[in-house]
């Protein structure tokens, strides 16, 4: 069976580029499509990986600045050339389910979500700051985007949502139903962490829409001592309102992340998230995690066994549920064994049983679309026929 991987951008590493990893790793074979790529940008073992970018990816600015050429991204999908694959699976939380397949293959989107630039612009467009001419360019082109994303959507006949919200919009947005598989966590990678941590810890990319400054004004004002781990445009104004008891790291790689999680107190997560991949791996390492309660932690996160959600977005509600916290409610070998259900052992049998499940049933289709079409016997008539038939000779007997 002939498979194409489809991704949205491989210009960041974040919980989507892994999990396309291990989509990869089901299916090594497979080429990746995506609209933008900067290897500079990826682990090194992307490198041996069978990447084939759009035509934006020659734009000069385009590894740095792709929201620039959002009105362009339809095209460069659909300028692809899938048509000889028997199975597509497009990665998609932007453009990539809009990709144009032959008749004979089966596409399967595995949505991360429907684009939030789209279906909630307002409140993704106050998070990214966006200034005065880039709101107007983007709302300009947002009606036309939206209609074709809503056609793009039935190019796909099957669809995986990570979450229950994203099923949720999934179905509010595109009509469609789909399946719950959650992105996994690679559990034997990180060690169960049992001694007492000493900080707590912030671990995403520092931008608008993850509210970091939640965290970071939280334990300023409370003196608690706080580890930022990542960076992004936010990094320097968050770094200047920061109190004496905030460290920031910056970018750090793999083997720093599981040193990080093993000893911090508890990872905080203040943004709302389609799923969230880094509190499952706290959650593999044994520790707590202390999350805004919406979005897909509620899906994960087991209040008071594996951690706690403050309810409202705000430094107030977050400095509330740390003041109450206690690293010794918590048992570490528990919440291990929380985590592991979702290993990516289990993902990936999952994921392989869904897709045999899927593509007997197309291929069975196939076969029923392509049967010759054979008429009836004429003698075959239906009984009623018959019946009225034999009426009407009786009566025309009688009348002679």
């Amino acid at each position: 069976m002939k498979v194409a991987l489809v991704h949205d951008y491989l210009n960041q590493y974040g919980g989507a580029e892994r999990v396309l990893e291990e989509l990869h790793a089901i299916w090594p074979d497979a080429p990746v499509y995506t609209a933008i790529h900067d290897p500079r940008q990826l682990p090194d073992r992307f490198r041996d990986w069978d990447i084939r970018a759009s035509s934006l990816n020659r734009v000069p600015f385009a590894r740095r600045k792709h929201q620039a050429l959002l009105f362009m991204l339809p095209q460069a999908f659909e300028a692809f050339d899938l048509d000889d694959y028997d199975l597509v699976i497009s990665s998609s939380s932007g453009f990539a389910h809009g990709v144009l397949t032959g008749p004979q293959t089966l596409h399967i989107c595995y949505c991360h979500s429907p684009p939030r630039f789209l279906w909630d612009y307002h409140n993704y467009a106050r998070r990214e700051g966006l200034s005065g001419a880039a709101r107007m360019l983007v709302e300009h082109t947002l009606p036309p985007l939206r209609t074709w994303d809503r056609v793009a959507a039935d190019r796909a006949q099957v669809w995986i949502a990570t979450s229950r919200l994203v099923r949720a919009r999934i179905a509010t947005f595109y009509g469609k139903p789909s399946t719950i598989i959650a992105p996994p966590v690679q559990v034997d990678k990180l060690e169960v962490a049992t001694r007492p941590g000493s900080y707590f810890l912030l671990l995403m990319r520092l931008v608008g829409w993850k509210r970091p400054d939640i965290a970071i004004d939280a334990c300023t004002r409370l003196g608690l001592p706080l580890v930022v781990a990542g960076c992004g445009r936010e990094a320097a104004s968050l770094s200047a309102r920061a109190g004496s008891s905030v460290a920031f790291v910056g970018q750090v790689g793999d083997d720093d992340i599981r040193r990080l999680l093993a000893g911090c107190k508890a990872l905080i997560l203040p943004s709302e998230e389609d799923f969230g991949l880094t509190p499952l791996e706290a959650m593999a390492a044994g520790r707590p995690v202390i999350a805004y309660g919406a979005g897909g932690v509620l899906d994960t996160v087991i209040p008071g066994r594996t951690g706690m959600f403050f309810a409202e977005q705000t430094a107030d509600s977050l400095a509330e549920v740390l003041e109450r916290f206690d690293e010794c409610d918590y048992d570490p070998l528990a919440i291990r064994r929380h985590a592991e259900q979702f290993d990516s052992r289990l993902f990936a049998e999952r994921m392989r049983r869904f897709v045999d499940e899927h593509v007997r049933a197309h291929l069975t289709r196939l076969a029923a679309r392509t049967r010759p079409f054979d008429p009836p016997p004429v003698a075959s008539r239906p009984a009623l026929a018959v019946a009225n038939d034999q009426s009407t000779e009786m009566t025309n007997g009688a009348s002679l």
